[in-house]
């Protein structure tokens, strides 16, 4: 999960100066087409965004208005991505209704970026990127096979673990999150091991995880081969990454570690405020959402322990389609938002670890603590994960079939108390109406 709205602005110029400015970019990007804007000169450049993305909150389509006064911004927002990428798909088809800058999630991007990279500008040529700027595995992601790059990273999803300490304390066990990090450092089973000593002295009413899912999804996001391998052959069925992460989550749900939930929906929610349960696969983009639903019971009850393999889970990417209307103004933006200063800005307002590395020199990222957890050094943390997450092979179908898993298949096994086999096959048929496996 991770997500934008807002307004934003360009530099004071005679009209002079803005044509040879689009000039140059225009030839840098190899033909853009112009940016006309109305008859005073202004343009706006539409932003499409699925969720909160935190320019807006974060200031910086207000900084770029004040820095280019002849531009306005106008974000679209659409809530959820499974809303917002069809509508995607079915614009970039027709050549209209797309916004100058579209967002993209990394569940979509492998397949933007094979089946209708043609159809986005390339944004490796544009002026200011480097690619050196971006974390290497995060940069591929939106890669085309020739090598073009259809989007700029924004944010990642650098998995740690935070945990209840005051639960962890109870129940007999370390409450300092580098000894927490420690009890399961390196293997995801040593943290359902953790979970059955938290079983065995459990405060009343509480569990160890809150659903087989986020097990699933924390461990299968540690893998560079999953769904797909490296010939773009789907390989789901048999792939370690799968296996692995489908015993561990059935492990959770079978051995009663798990509140048997379903994240992001309302008895999620409550469970957190009612503190059912004392730990979560948390990316950054998680720390607001804890502090959201737990409120100021929660303050200082949470903290932040390091995952037991480096993974990523979540992060977003903006791109302009060749079909927008002001293209050469809307890269110059996509460039700006996605540079480190304005990351760093959106770290400090939304914590979405930005994936460009020298931010995390920064003054907002380099000190970081988080005083609802515990003071938690959260960008050091992340930052550690991000830096060795690995490469993920990438297939078409990514995100249909993560979701076959996790919300078709592992729920039969938690909460409708099927067996492994039939939620397994279960989960396989939903994957073959969509991927032609």
């Amino acid at each position: 999960m991770t997500g934008g709205t807002g307004n934003g602005g360009r530099r004071a110029v005679v009209l002079a100066v803005v044509g040879v400015l689009l000039a140059a970019t225009l030839a840098a990007l190899g033909g853009c087409a112009a940016d006309t804007g109305d008859r005073s000169g202004r343009i706006t450049i539409t932003v499409g965004t699925f969720g909160v993305f935190g320019y807006k909150q974060a200031g910086l389509y207000a900084e770029y208005e004040r820095l280019h006064p002849g531009v306005t911004i106008k974000e679209n927002v659409i809530e959820r991505n499974d809303t917002y990428y069809p509508q995607l798909l079915t614009h970039l088809a027709a050549g209209s209704g797309l916004s100058d800058i579209q967002a993209m999630e990394v569940g979509n991007v492998h397949e933007l970026a094979t089946a209708r990279g043609d159809l986005f500008e390339d944004l490796s040529r544009a002026p200011g990127v480097r690619r050196g700027g971006w974390l290497d595995w995060k940069w591929a992601q939106a890669t085309t096979p020739d090598g073009r790059t259809i989007g700029l990273g924004t944010d990642i999803g650098p998995i740690a673990v935070c945990y209840r300490k005051d639960l962890f304390r109870r129940a007999g066990l370390p409450a300092d999150r580098e000894a927490v990090g420690r009890l399961w450092a390196g293997d995801w089973s040593a943290y359902l091991r953790t979970g059955e000593t938290y079983r065995a002295h459990a405060p009343a009413g509480t569990v160890f995880t809150d659903s087989a899912a986020g097990i699933y999804n924390a461990s299968v996001h540690s893998y560079p081969v999953r769904y797909y391998d490296r010939a773009g052959k789907p390989v789901y069925r048999h792939a370690e990454a799968v296996r692995t992460s489908w015993d561990l989550a059935v492990r959770a749900a079978r051995e009663g570690l798990t509140a048997r939930l379903k994240q992001f929906e309302k008895p999620w929610d409550q469970a957190y405020a009612n503190g059912r349960f004392a730990t979560v696969a948390c990316p950054p983009w998680m720390l607001g959402y804890i502090k959201e639903k737990c409120g100021e019971a929660g303050r200082d009850k949470w903290d932040v322990a390091a995952a037991p393999r480096p993974a990523n889970w979540g992060g977003s990417f903006i791109g302009v389609p060749r079909a927008a209307r002001h293209r050469a103004a809307a890269v110059e933006l996509a460039v700006w938002l996605t540079a480190p200063e304005q990351q760093a800005k959106v770290f400090a307002r939304q914590a979405a670890l930005p994936s460009t590395p020298a931010a995390y020199a920064l003054p907002q990222l380099r000190n970081a603590r988080n005083p609802y957890f515990g003071d938690a050094p959260i960008a050091a943390i992340y930052a550690a994960a991000a830096r060795n997450v690995p490469t993920l092979v990438l297939g078409p179908k990514e995100q249909q079939i993560g979701t076959a898993f996790t919300d078709v298949g592992i729920p039969q096994v938690e909460q409708q108390g099927r067996s492994p086999e039939a939620a397994w096959a279960a989960a396989l048929r939903e994957i073959e109406s969509a991927v032609d496996a």
